[in-house]
């Protein structure tokens, strides 16, 4: 099983009616409900007004693999919590940020970059092509499929060079933009996903759902460590298996 933990600000959808009538429940939620029909994901979810996020030392140790989506309240996540998420990627956690989490405090410490981008809200139909075809991320979803309407993203994406580029996303209007991105961080592994702004239905698009659920499976932990240590080693000594950990 993978532990799935979801953290969403939960904020658009209490002030915003248009919002509120496509995600009623939160987007939390909705990613939850496609999430839960996956006999091998265990889903809870968390929001920005739960104690620490909901994201203490306990439940990042219990999780798998987090997805993020925030927007207008990056500020509001203290920073001992993003630290906190940082380390539990770098220890083995897998992560996921959605859309407008590329400026979330725990993608941008682990980018170590503005993560700024181009962005303009018409409701553009965006056209995500697949340029890595073999990638597991990229699997049941043809050579490309398309989100009815979104939020246009641009490059240039003050990110650093994809380890691996799964999806590039074309705009009507011709802009393009690294839409899958993925990342290796020790022990970690970071897909960016970006589609998925408040006021449009994209949760409910079967090709992102499909993507989503592929990033869960490639994200999920190989190795995980219980703490980042420094270790001194012993020397190998030839014909003797003994640990070689000091």
């Amino acid at each position: 099983m993978i532990s799935v933990t979801i953290f969403n600000e939960f904020h658009h959808e209490k002030i915003d009616q248009e919002v509120k009538e496509i995600y009623p429940n939160g987007i939390h939620q909705a990613i939850a409900e496609f999430l839960a029909t996956e006999e091998d994901f265990t889903v809870r979810t968390v929001t920005l007004d739960d104690e620490d996020c909901g994201l203490t030392k306990e439940v990042l140790d219990s999780t798998d693999v987090l997805l993020w989506w925030g927007h207008l309240r990056h500020g509001d996540v203290p920073d001992h919590v993003a630290r906190r998420v940082k380390e539990a990627v770098l220890k083995g956690m897998g992560f996921i940020p959605l859309h407008s989490a590329h400026h979330s405090k725990p993608f941008r410490l682990l980018m170590g970059t503005t993560c700024n981008l181009n962005w303009r809200e018409e409701g553009d139909l965006e056209r995500l092509w697949v340029v890595n075809p073999a990638h597991p991320i990229a699997q049941g979803v043809g050579s490309y499929f398309e989100v009815e309407h979104e939020e246009m993203y641009c490059e240039p994406f003050g990110i650093p060079e994809p380890d691996q580029l799964v999806f590039i996303g074309w705009y009507e209007g011709g802009e393009v933009f690294r839409s899958g991105c993925c990342y290796f961080r020790e022990n970690g592994r970071v897909f960016y996903f970006q589609p998925g702004h408040e006021t449009y239905r994209t949760y409910y698009n079967p090709a992102v759902q499909r993507v989503i659920k592929n990033a869960i499976r490639w994200a999920a932990p190989t190795r995980r460590l219980n703490a980042l240590v420094c270790p001194h080693v012993k020397k190998v000594t030839p014909g003797k298996p003994e640990s070689h950990l000091g």
